[in-house]
């Protein structure tokens, strides 16, 4: 086998990259394509796809040519580039290199408008609180270019309506890949000096890429920080800027700026003279109505008799004194009731008093007692007698005493017939003595036995 005919997979891949690049066809290409897997890094280079129906393609875009593109690229993005086809060699991947991007349809300023139109309104930068223009003021700064008509408007302007105000110029390009940052640099500049009242930023009418510069983001961020108010003057009227939305106030010409910026001298000097006017009549017919007004007091009784001034205060007086004496009786005597009734209840209530208290509640006590024990035994006597008379009642020798008696046999009391006999010997007891007795007969149930 002769290895020579074999070929590295670097050699093939190197010989297929030579083949794209010397293709004349592959140099230079235009291409439309769906944006796919864009992932935006920073300052940094692009990777990302082109896509349509049926096929897609790996691109990459330098940080170079990608900082030249005036909108922000997104995924589904349909977009025109312009690029060469290459081979990558450490994947063997072929690939465009883009140079160029713009959106399809839509030019590519106008997207890079709306979309930074879009990002600042959500950020809240047109719908900030304006600052209010000075209606007086001493120092006008101005940015635009020395060259151009901008400024010999704005300088015409203001030296008729108002010329005691200073116009400072600070220069700066208004057309160009550096403009935008050295306008923005210029309103910097012009707040860290701090001195001035108002600040006009412009320039005259062009196109759209004539007036980007006041579309930069840069620029933007600069007016909105900006302390002091902004009038901004871009183009002809019918023009609007990212400027003209974030800036304090918009005019629609150089012209118009100077105007809003300044008031007429002459009719601020007759507005004043006027105001004047006004301000003296004012005051003389304030001082007409004072003196009026004193003239009038001066023939108040008050004046004249001054005496009455203070009548109804002695009289007021007098009446407090007999109602702070009424008050005082009245008061006196209510803490000498309450005196005496503690007094009284102090009395009541001392140790001896309470002991002459307690000594004859117990001779009451005492006699009450005597009382119950008397009337216990009376009860108790009675009661001994009624018992006695009722024990007398059921004595047996008190029933013998009327006729009766009752029998024994052997000392046992005989209480049926059935406990005797014929000849049984028997005692008789009666109330004055007994006797001896023997059974002859017995008589049971009415029955006689012999």
């Amino acid at each position: 086998m002769d290895k020579e005919n074999y070929l590295t997979v670097t050699a093939l891949t190197k010989y297929i990259k030579r083949k794209f690049e010397v293709d004349p066809y592959l140099g230079r290409i235009y291409l439309v394509g769906e944006i796919s897997n864009l992932r935006i890094r920073p300052h940094a280079h692009q990777y990302f796809s082109l896509k349509d129906d049926q096929a897609k393609i790996s691109a990459i875009m330098f940080k170079s040519a990608f900082e030249k593109v005036k909108f922000t690229p997104e995924t589904g993005m349909k977009v025109l580039v312009i690029g060469r086809i290459s081979v990558y060699e450490a994947t063997g991947s072929y690939q465009i290199y883009i140079d160029s991007m713009q959106p399809d349809g839509v030019g590519a300023l106008y997207q890079a408008y709306e979309q930074l139109k879009k990002k600042l309104s959500t950020e809240g930068l047109f719908t900030a609180p304006k600052q209010s223009l000075v209606r007086y003021p001493k120092r006008i700064a101005v940015v635009t270019s020395p060259s151009g008509a901008v400024i010999r408007d704005i300088i015409t302007t203001t030296r008729r309506r108002f010329p005691i105000a200073q116009l400072v110029l600070f220069p700066a390009q208004v057309q160009g890949t550096e403009a935008a940052k050295e306008i923005a640099a210029r309103i910097q500049q012009v707040n860290k000096i701090g001195n001035f009242d108002t600040l006009i930023i412009g320039r005259g009418g062009g196109s759209i890429e004539d007036l980007w510069p006041f579309n930069e983001e840069v620029v933007a961020r600069a007016i909105f920080e900006s302390q002091i108010p902004i009038i901004s003057s871009v183009g002809h009227e019918t023009d609007t800027t990212i400027a003209d939305l974030v800036a304090d106030v918009r005019a629609a010409t150089p012209t118009a700026a100077a105007e809003l910026a300044t008031p007429v001298l002459s009719e601020e000097i007759l507005y004043l003279t006027q105001r004047r006017t006004r301000i003296f009549n004012a005051f003389m017919n304030q001082l007409k109505k004072e003196r009026q007004s004193l003239n009038r007091l001066n023939q108040s009784y008050v004046f004249q008799d001054p005496r009455r001034l203070y009548e109804g205060y002695i009289q007021n007086v007098d009446y407090l004194n007999d109602k702070l004496k009424q008050d005082m009786v009245t008061t006196l005597n209510r803490y000498e009731n309450q005196w005496t009734k503690i007094n009284q209840r102090l009395y009541l209530n001392t140790p001896l008093n309470r002991i002459k208290q307690n000594e004859q509640l117990v001779n009451n006590l005492q006699v009450r007692l005597t009382r119950a024990i008397q009337a216990v035994f009376t009860a108790k006597e009675t009661q001994l007698q009624h018992s006695i008379t009722s024990l007398d009642y059921l004595s047996p020798l008190k029933i013998m005493g009327r006729g009766y008696s009752y029998v024994t046999k052997k000392d046992r009391v005989v209480k049926q017939v059935s406990e005797l006999q014929i000849n049984t010997e028997i005692e008789l007891h009666l109330s004055d003595g007994t006797a001896q007795a023997k059974i002859t007969a017995i008589k049971d149930g009415g029955l006689n036995n012999d």
